[in-house]
Order: C-alpha cells, then structure tokens, then sequence
C-alpha cells in the first residue's frame, strides 16, 4: 500500500467517525464514532512513521517507530476515555434509565 492510499483510508475513517458523531443522539453510538476517528489517527501516524522517516536515520529504531509509539499514546489515551465514558454512561442510565443526549441535558437540574 502507498502512503496515499493509506491516507486516504485514515481520511474515511475519520470521516465516517465525525459523522456518527455528530449525527447519533445514543451515547454508546457517538463513543464508538470517536474510536473510529481515533482509529483514522492512529492509521496516519503509522504511516507517516512508516514512508516518511528519514532515511538517513533509519539505522537507529527510535526513528523507524515514531508512529507507532504515538499510535500506542493514542490508544491509552483512547482506553481512559471509554472508561470515563462508560462510567458517565451507566450513571446516566440509573438516574434516568435512558442514554440519549438529549436526556443528559435534563440530568443538570
């Protein structure tokens, strides 16, 4: 694959993340949207790392795994940020035993 067609495939991800993010009102769907954006992140910066680490110093591995040690802080902070939510999520669902976004504005008064 090319670094293009990786790009590209990241960009839809992304895109199709943004969309179920903005679109949906159930709060499990808009949380799996943002690990889709999060997925078209991590896939870009392991490409970038992969086809435009430069080649001079491509002898050391510190260079050659760039992307992927940012894909990796990515994804642990990906996993607090589902954890936080399903926590906000099941105390969403006891108050109110629903959880869409339009309740969770209700859940202030």
């Amino acid at each position: 694959m090319s670094l293009e067609s990786m790009l590209i495939v990241a960009a839809v991800l992304f895109c199709i993340g943004l969309y179920g993010a903005l679109a949906r009102s159930n709060v499990i769907a808009v949380l799996m949207s943002i690990e889709l954006m999060f997925n078209g992140v991590n896939l870009t910066f392991v490409a970038m790392g992969r086809y435009l680490a430069p080649r001079a110093l491509q002898d050391t591995i510190a260079s050659v795994l760039t992307g992927q040690v940012f894909a990796v802080f990515v994804i642990s902070v990906a996993a607090a940020e589902i954890a936080l939510g399903l926590g906000i999520v099941f105390a969403m669902y006891r108050s109110s035993q629903s959880v869409n976004l339009t309740d969770a504005a209700r859940l202030r008064h």
